[in-house]
This record gives C-alpha cells, sequence and structure tokens, in this order.
C-alpha cells in the first residue's frame, strides 16, 4: 500500500496535507514506508485524527 492510498483509506486529501505541512508529510510518509500500516495506525493514531479533521478528503 502506497502512503498516498492510505491517506485516502483515513478520509485525509494528501495533496492538501503535503502543501500545507510538507516536513510533517515527509517525516510521516518515511515512517510509514518502513512500518506495517495497522503499526503506523497505533503510533500516530490522536495526531491522524487531527490531521483529518484540518485535511478532510472531498467527497463527490
Amino acid at each position: 500500500m502506497e502512503f498516498s492510498e492510505y491517506l485516502t483509506q483515513k478520509n485525509i486529501c494528501s495533496s492538501q496535507f503535503q502543501a500545507s505541512e510538507p516536513l510533517l508529510f515527509q517525516s510521516w510518509s518515511e515512517s510509514f514506508n518502513q512500518l506495517h500500516p495497522s503499526s503506523f495506525t497505533e503510533q500516530n493514531k490522536f495526531i491522524i485524527n487531527k490531521i483529518r479533521r484540518k485535511y478532510p478528503l472531498k467527497k463527490e
């Protein structure tokens, strides 16, 4: 699974997230590539919720 697919699954707009917080996006991307998606979610659970609220995925 790619990091952008993971963000979509978590209802986070990856383009907005990357444009607004490039350092955090890069850090998360690197961590995600080293961990299982479930482990990444557990380690960042509360932060993911904050990011989801800031950069919601637009549903059409």
